[in-house]
């Protein structure tokens, strides 16, 4: 939701698909600068703890973002520092929230988990863009960045509701070792290695459309906020469908 609404509102203020692509590699830099790190964080203090941090300061961010558009103070830096911010929390949450899927569900049921979150993940993917293009095209992009940020709160509620073992960190000789061996494996372990150039060369080169979309679905096809959230809707909706697909070959 978030991010068809701020696009669109981008375009709205600006006209301009430069300042599109400028606050999308605005969000994207702190993953790429911050993820390793993170993933070290994740080992080292309780997942739980992280992700409740991470997704608390969604809410702020969303709601500060929210409250600068109800006001009709909000300008393109606003949108820059705020997706920056953003970027990090994302970045800081990733990794934790997938080690805390072994947490949750042991190494025994992991395979089922994985499907069950990518699923639930490409439906969000689905119903959250074309859910903002409706909201935003009806009543603007402030009630979309207001419903992202209490999104945040089903999260939060649901770890607060979850028992887990207790939490064992590494030994601080542990702990120093582990980015040096993360970094080791991955340059060593030639499987591990080429899926992650693949990966980065599809978020490289494959993914710069999404930052244009508004662009597109208003100068292209003519549309509105609508159109651009069933736009955005089709790369969830293609996602689910492929993996829906290829389940049946596994």
């Amino acid at each position: 939701m978030q991010n068809v609404a701020q696009g669109w509102l981008v375009l709205r203020m600006t006209d301009s698909a430069l300042l599109l692509g400028i606050v999308a590699a605005s969000a994207s830099l702190p993953v790429l600068l911050l993820s390793v790190p993170a993933g070290a964080l994740a080992d080292q203090i309780p997942r739980r703890t992280v992700l409740l941090a991470a997704h608390a300061s969604g809410i702020v961010l969303a709601l500060l973002l929210a409250g600068l558009t109800f006001t009709n103070t909000v300008e393109v830096w606003h949108i820059i520092v705020l997706a920056a911010l953003s970027g990090a929390t994302r970045a800081i949450e990733a990794p934790a929230r997938q080690a805390f899927t072994i947490e949750m569900v042991g190494k025994e049921d992991l395979l089922n988990a994985i499907a069950l979150n990518s699923t639930m993940f490409n439906t969000a993917r689905t119903l959250g863009p074309a859910a903002a293009g409706l909201l935003v095209a009806a009543a603007g992009e402030g009630p979309a960045f207001l419903l992202n940020g209490l999104s945040y709160l089903a999260v939060i509620v649901a770890l607060l509701m979850m028992r887990l073992p207790p939490f064992t960190a590494p030994a601080l000789s542990r702990r120093r070792d582990q980015l040096r061996e993360g970094l080791q494996y991955v340059w060593h372990e030639p499987t591990v290695r080429t899926l992650l150039l693949m990966a980065g060369g599809l978020c490289l080169f494959g993914y710069l459309y999404i930052p244009l979309l508004p662009v597109f679905a208003r100068n292209v096809f003519h549309t509105d906020a609508e159109g651009l959230g069933w736009l955005a809707a089709a790369n969830g909706g293609g996602a689910l469908l492929a993996a829906l697909f290829l389940a049946q070959f596994s």
